[in-house]
């Protein structure tokens, strides 16, 4: 078995594993990709400061996101066609966070329904929502979400319109896959992946076909999708999804400061500062960027979290030392998850667990609440000077 030291290990082997329309799928940005390769190398521009002759034992990654206890403060993000990547991929992937002590969160797109993770953990998930017109099905999917025990609901609010994503266009992105000769002939070349998906049931978008009305049928469920996102979302609307819920509820996608002052008037739990993995608009500031006027506008008024971006343990502790209380990966377990199912997803967590581990004593701190930006080597106008 190869050695695994980091995320890029697990990313060549996914490659090699998975067929390319859904490593494009997971590894692209919507247009030109400017914002998708942002999220990644403005990490790289923040420096930190190592320090010496500091007590570095007894070192914990514990603390909490929203009130729950986490063993580092990483969440597993919501990302549609998990269970193309891999068979039964989001119950693997759950499996793993469950055990590792981390939040898991299930997209809405998801392959495997709200029912097959709840019926494969045994710990309250959180679960993702889209702004969607149908009330009727909002209301049956918090339903189903309350009797999974899903603990709280993360609502993607920078999806009003679809970015437009060259590769997934041209690769007739689907699910299940349309047998094209190109798609059968890539195919025919993951073997492994193709066992697991002949030794599966679930190969369709569990949480909307059979439930959304008149979804019966992959070609249904497009025409569907087609009208049912919410081009009129305005923030009365998200506070009537909050009354649906009833719960703890995360907002995802927030990218301006205005926006997250408004969060903060709705009364949500958490933020999430997000520009969805580079895939809505392109152009946009990376996450990372975004993170420091956010949280200089909001305070201590909400719980702030950072997504986008993040393919090592550094990464989350630059965004905590910035000031998140906790991050969320995607494509760092997708890639696990597409290597090696449910052990892939577990050694990307074990990954960025010791690699932040290590950086916290290496910068003299040993808990999470000791990490501020007096480790962080930040440029000047890093968040940019803008007219």
């Amino acid at each position: 078995m190869a050695v695994i030291t980091n995320i890029d290990d697990l990313k060549q082997i996914y490659r090699r594993r998975v067929p390319k329309m859904f490593y494009d799928y997971a590894e692209s940005g919507s247009w030109t990709e400017q914002t998708f390769r942002e999220n990644v190398t403005d990490f790289d521009k923040i420096r930190l400061r190592q320090r010496v002759a500091v007590d570095m034992t007894g070192r914990s990654t514990a603390t909490q996101m929203i009130g729950e206890d986490v063993s580092m403060p990483v969440a597993l993000a919501p990302v549609g066609l998990t269970g193309m990547q891999c068979a039964d991929g989001e119950i693997k992937a759950a499996k793993a966070a469950e055990d590792f002590g981390v939040p898991f969160v299930l997209s809405t797109m998801s392959i495997c329904s709200i029912e097959d993770v709840a019926e494969n953990t045994t710990k309250p998930f959180w679960f993702q929502v889209y702004t969607l017109k149908d009330d009727d099905f909002m209301k049956r999917l918090f339903d189903r979400a309350r009797a999974a025990n899903c603990s709280a609901i993360v609502i993607t609010v920078d999806l009003q319109l679809l970015g437009q994503r060259h590769k997934d266009l041209k690769n007739g992105l689907s699910a299940p896959p349309k047998l094209t000769v190109k798609s059968v002939a890539n195919m025919m070349t993951k073997v492994q992946w193709g066992l697991g998906m002949l030794g599966t049931k679930r190969r369709f978008f569990g949480n909307i076909v059979g439930h959304a009305a008149g979804v019966t049928d992959p070609s249904s469920l497009s025409e569907w999708t087609a009208s049912a996102f919410d081009q009129t979302l305005d923030w009365d609307r998200i506070r009537q999804f909050k009354k649906m819920w009833g719960g703890k509820v995360i907002l995802k996608g927030i990218l301006d400061v205005e926006d997250a002052k408004k969060a903060v008037d709705v009364g949500v739990d958490a933020i999430i500062v997000s520009n969805h993995g580079g895939r809505q608009l392109d152009g946009a500031l990376s996450a990372i960027r975004a993170l420091g006027p956010i949280l200089e506008a909001v305070g201590d008024n909400v719980e702030v979290h950072l997504d986008s971006g993040i393919r090592s343990g550094q990464d989350v502790l630059k965004a905590m030392a910035m000031g998140a209380k906790g991050t969320y990966i995607g494509r760092a377990y997708t890639y696990g998850l597409g290597a090696m199912g449910q052990a892939g997803v577990t050694k990307t967590l074990e990954v960025i667990h010791r690699e932040m581990d290590l950086t916290m004593g290496l910068c003299g701190r040993r808990r999470i609440d000791e990490l501020d930006r007096d480790v962080l080597l930040i440029p000047k106008g890093f968040a940019g000077e803008w007219e």
